[in-house]
């Protein structure tokens, strides 16, 4: 049994040397200023939670990953693990209480409760006409407005760990990850990625909210975020084009996991994914086994060798 089940993933945590880059960059990706302070800087999607992407003053870094529990009794069941902190109260934008822990690769993970909430950011978008309704955009013309991406929420991150099977076990063991599909090379017995979702058990979930892969270095793979809809990762593409940024791989659709996506680095490579439109699966869905050529998903270019082996510290 897990010692707890996470409600939700609440944030990732990076560092960088200039917080006005990096609140650019954000901005430029689709995220709203929450708060800032002289050694931090904290952006918001359009849902309710206070942040859902934290970055320190610092050296380049990616200090780990948080989420949201339950209630305040999952923090001290937490609290009760060997290596854990004390439940402590978050002296920083947005509030509540936590726990630190330290996965096996010696990142962050935060898992906290009591966050402030804020209003939501409203975000009008145009009804499509597809399927079989063709006549949602009665009298209307369409328009997209160009721009930044609407971000939604944080959706799921993805590490990089020569040390596949204690990483995989520990998030599985400690915030009650369940496996939605696992990924093989060569021969079945040599999985080299596994997705796993949360267990809220009848509740639906995205298909995964990490995705850990094996390789020879450890570190950050890639932050993900949820956009408006599929237009939105357009435009959104569009717009970091214009502004000049890095971009890792996309615009494609995934086959595990389904989303429209698009890859785009930072100015310090941290790779940051905008996605649409997700499977969604309960308790009741049995993990599934394939081979890596899944990765390549229906369209889109095939996965970039220095994507797969992306993995920052």
């Amino acid at each position: 049994m897990p010692v707890i089940k996470a409600a939700d993933l609440a944030y990732g945590r990076l560092r960088s040397p200039d917080l006005d880059q990096q609140e650019e960059f954000l901005t430029a990706f689709g995220m709203v200023r929450a708060d800032r302070t002289k050694t931090a800087l904290y952006m918001r999607g359009t849902d309710a939670p206070h942040h859902i992407h934290v970055t320190e003053l610092g050296e380049p870094k990616y200090v780990g990953i948080a989420f949201h529990a339950a209630s305040m009794e999952d923090l001290e069941k937490l609290a009760r693990t060997d290596g854990a902190s004390p439940v402590e109260s978050i002296d920083e934008p947005g509030g509540g209480n936590r726990v630190r822990l330290t996965d096996p690769d010696g990142f962050q993970v935060e898992i906290v409760h009591g966050m402030e909430m804020l209003p939501k950011i409203a975000v009008v978008r145009p009804p499509v006409n597809t399927g079989e309704d063709k006549t949602r955009r009665r009298n209307a013309l369409y328009r997209v407005e160009r721009g930044p991406s609407h971000v939604k929420r944080i959706g799921h991150f993805v590490v990089m760990t020569p040390n596949f099977e204690k990483t995989l076990g520990w998030y599985r063991e400690m915030v009650g990850f369940r496996c939605s599909d696992e990924v093989y090379a060569d021969e079945k017995t040599n999985i080299v990625g596994s997705f796993n979702r949360l267990d809220r058990g009848d509740d639906y979930v995205d298909h995964h909210v990490f995705f850990c892969i094996r390789g020879d270095k450890s570190g950050l793979n890639h932050l993900s975020f949820e956009a408006a809809d599929i237009d939105d990762v357009m435009t959104g593409h569009e717009h970091m084009k214009e502004k000049g940024y890095e971009h890792f791989w996309g615009i494609g659709r995934h086959s595990l996991g389904s989303q429209v996506f698009d890859y785009w680095g930072d100015p310090w490579g941290r790779v940051h994914e905008h996605w649409a439109d997700t499977d969604v699966l309960n308790a009741g869905v049995p993990a599934n086994l394939w081979g890596r050529g899944e990765l390549n998903g229906p369209w889109g270019e095939g996965i970039p060798a220095r994507f797969m082996g992306h993995a920052v510290r």
